[in-house]
């Protein structure tokens, strides 16, 4: 990993976190706002990351679900 994957992983992380912890969704496009205005190539990666770990996080939530749907249809007599 690069260091601006790294750079850009790890903010998102972190502002993803806060968004959880926080509730307030705006809080990623204050931050995108804020370093693009210094470097347009950290906000496109700080987005890349953002879409990429809600993306997992859906695709995880979704995979729970069916696994809970089978275990409940495998339980019926």
């Amino acid at each position: 990993m690069d260091l601006l994957e790294q750079v850009s992983d790890g903010l998102a992380k972190e502002v993803l976190k806060a968004v959880e912890a926080t509730g307030n969704e705006y809080l990623v496009d204050e931050v995108k706002k804020t370093i693009g205005a210094s470097s347009t190539t950290l906000e496109e990666a700080f987005m890349t990351a953002v879409r990429i770990r809600r993306a997992e996080a859906r695709g995880r939530d979704m995979l729970i679900q069916l696994l809970k749907k089978h275990a409940e249809e495998t339980q019926k007599p």
